[in-house]
């Protein structure tokens, strides 16, 4: 759809724009969409702030690279885009530079580049500078080169806007620094800020967040511009199947029959990682892609798949806003995202320049669970941001890891509450750490509730998108407020199932022993946490080598696809203490026969358990009489054990553990006598304290070495 552009004020403007548009797209014959005009005049001659909600694929990045450069024409500074990942940055400025206007980037992937780049921006030789939200908080960055940014910008680009608001999808609490930044520019500074995913609630706290006063034409406020969102070369459709063998069977039988190459989505990075081995040994080329996956081996799988060397890059999240390939035939998704909005953003990157691509989704029975436990608060816990307040109340200036001493959180959940509590004003980052600023603050329960009950309410309406039998893209834009939803005609709802069903024996067979493999490594634990001297632990530096444990394995992570439901089923915490289940200790058996022994143990020892003490000692003799093995029996708990939580820092955990547990002197005879690493049995593995504890107090007493061997690791 093209549209009749009024021209009468400023002709020169649009005759302006559709050649660049042109250019930019490297098409002589290139049109604008609906919208796209009144966005860039908006921008270019009447300097006001706008909001463009469009559907992926529509041209947002257009409309910000043809003001761009006309106003770099014109005598403006260079553009500023907020973006928020590597591979979206990547494409933008790839697109910038078709046009001929010089983009560049300053992110954790180049921080090398920095200086030249600042040097650069300094004498006006970048067009456009792409950056993300988190160098906002960088102290260098606001010192150093923010001033000069905010001083001479021409037009400031915040993609993906949804992530500034808390009712977002992909809430981040970075791009609540725009807020502020917006507020300090001069008036008649022109702001764009884009996005493919805001419902009403959305739409109406960005705007708020733009403010904007009246620009020199007179005409105030923001502008939004919203398009229909409904993507009609998608056809949506829902398999569910009976288990995860099953899931993984039809992609080795079917993944072949959908339109060129495109993208599996999974829940975990294991899920990922797992399925893209299975892919490949079925004879795809395949890739996986998560969030520790190297910058490098991003781009290389990125430009893989643009290439059509492969058929699929299995990821995570992590390959979601941004990547374009216009020809991307297909989206599967192993496992629901938790709300049909995160859904949408990560179908959209099919079909974008395409009549036709096809997106499946196959859920699991676990996918809540998964949810549940990847559930990380981007909203503060008042109990622990009042321990991160206290701790920095002095005014002194700590790093993350001297917060960790004082303050029971793990590193990512900590950094993410300074962020929160940075953006509200009550600590700021400076170099060398963080410290309090000494405004006041206060826990906003209310809104934190309201933002919980929204998360619930998207997690339903995704199972409700699962079982409906209505339109599913109809139901997708009507999640997003669009006012122009309607019937697609082609989903498996309104036009009937369009994916085979069918999965052959040869698939079935593949699948059941990807499903069903087993053994995760377990790292020792090399290095005491900082601090622990003011929680009563006199230990520092590295552990020393006699006292480690060896690698050790367990049976498999709770989010794996095969054996992760039945071990979250099996040590939920309200799950009855039982023996161990056969098929359990069939399993264990596997992962001691793949294990490749330095040296075999000598005897079989297990973790006392408060919750679970039938389960541990039961699996441990099993796994003793499977290897013909002594069992010496339990660790004993002279203090009646840990009773910490899990969750919590390392520092903490560590304490809460130690010598809360000791070798029985019955058995440091035979422990002298019969030289050999001992097998030390537990349920759960999560920090590893407790192993690495137990560990020290079996070498101390006599044991050549242990190797840990678990039920379980979360993840």
């Amino acid at each position: 759809m093209t549209e009749t552009p009024d021209t009468a004020q400023q002709p020169d403007t649009y005759a302006h724009a559709l050649a660049t548009l042109r250019e930019l797209t490297r098409n002589p014959e290139a049109e604008f969409h609906a919208g796209q005009w009144e966005a860039i005049r908006a921008l270019v001659d009447e300097r006001r702030r706008a909001l463009v909600v469009q559907r992926t694929g529509w041209g947002k990045s257009a409309v910000y690279f043809v003001a761009s450069k006309i106003l770099r024409e014109r005598g403006a500074g260079a553009s500023v885009i907020i973006s928020p990942l590597l591979a979206l940055m990547r494409d933008q400025i790839a697109a910038a530079r078709r046009a001929g206007i010089a983009a560049e980037a300053i992110n954790s992937a180049n921080a090398v580049e920095w200086p030249e780049i600042v040097e650069r921006i300094r004498a006006g030789r970048i067009d456009v500078l792409l950056i993300s939200p988190e160098r906002l908080n960088n102290p260098s960055f606001r010192e150093e080169v923010l001033p000069q940014l905010l001083g001479s910008t021409g037009l400031l680009v915040i993609d993906e806007a949804h992530c500034i608001s808390d009712w977002g999808h992909d809430f981040r609490p970075d791009y609540r620094r725009i807020r502020d930044i917006i507020a300090s520019m001069p008036q008649g500074l022109p702001v764009l800020a884009t996005t493919a995913t805001a419902n009403a609630r959305v739409v109406a706290d960005v705007e708020e967040q733009l403010g904007g006063a009246a620009g020199p034409s007179g005409v105030g406020g923001v502008l939004t511009i919203r398009g229909p969102l409904a993507r009609s070369s998608l056809r949506l459709g829902v398999l569910r199947l009976a288990s995860p063998a099953s899931r993984l069977a039809w992609l080795v039988d079917h993944l072949r029959d959908l339109p060129g190459s495109g993208i599996v989505y999974t829940l975990t990075v294991s899920a990922a990682q797992d399925i893209s081995e299975l892919l490949n040994r079925a004879g795809y080329a395949a890739r996986p892609y998560t969030g520790g996956t190297d910058p490098e081996e991003r781009e290389a799988a990125e430009n893989a798949l643009k290439e059509n060397q492969v058929k699929c890059l299995v990821a995570t999240s992590a390959l979601g806003m941004g990547f374009d390939k216009r020809d991307l035939g297909f989206v599967v998704h192993v496992g629901a995202p938790s709300s049909p909005v995160a859904y949408y953003q990560q179908v959209g990157r099919a079909g974008r320049g395409t009549d036709h691509a096809d997106v499946l989704l196959l859920p699991g029975a676990e996918d809540r669970e998964i949810w549940k436990y990847f559930a990380t608060a981007s909203m503060p816990d008042e109990e622990r941001a009042t321990a991160v307040l206290t701790a920095l109340a002095s005014g002194e200036t700590l790093s993350s890891a001297a917060i960790e001493s004082r303050v029971n959180l793990k590193r990512s959940p900590l950094e993410l509450l300074l962020k929160v509590l940075a953006v509200d004003g009550a600590v700021e980052r400076v170099r060398g750490g963080w410290r309090s600023t000494g405004r006041p603050w206060e826990f906003d329960a209310e809104r934190y509730d309201r933002i919980a009950e929204e998360r619930v309410r998207e997690q339903n309406a995704m199972l409700a998108f699962e079982q409906t039998r209505e339109c599913r893209m109809l139901f997708l834009t009507e999640q997003l407020d669009d006012p122009q939803a309607e019937r697609c005609g082609k989903c498996d709802s309104c036009a009937g199932p369009w994916y085979a069903t069918d999965l052959s024996e040869e698939a079935k067979s593949l699948a059941d022993g990807a499903a069903s493999s087993v053994g995760v490594s377990i790292a020792p634990r090399a290095q005491w946490p900082q601090g622990m001297d003011r929680l009563g632990v006199s230990v520092k530096g590295r552990i020393p080598e006699e006292e480690r444990a060896a690698e050790g394995r367990a049976i498999a992570r709770f989010t794996d696809l095969g054996w992760g439901q039945s071990l979250r089923s099996l040590l939920a915490q309200d799950a009855e203490d039982q023996p161990a289940p056969a098929g359990l200790l069939q399993a264990g058996v596997k992962v001691l026969a793949d294990w490749s022994w330095p040296q075999r143990p000598v005897a079989v020892a297990s973790m006392p358990s408060r919750r679970r003490p039938q389960l541990v000692e039961s699996f441990a003799r099993g796994i003793a009489e499977a290897g013909r093995l002594p069992y010496l029996g339990s660790l004993e708990a002279p203090h009646g054990g840990p009773r910490g939580a899990a969750g919590g820092n390392s520092a903490y955990r560590l304490a809460d553990v130690w010598d809360q547990f000791a070798v029985p002197e019955a058995w440091k005879p035979g422990l002298l006598e019969h030289r050999g690493p001992v097998l030390l049995v537990d349920d759960i593995v999560d920090s590893r304290w407790s192993i690495t504890v137990a560990s020290r107090a079996l070498r101390q007493a006599g044991a050549d070495g242990v190797f840990p061997f678990a039920l379980a690791v979360p993840a």
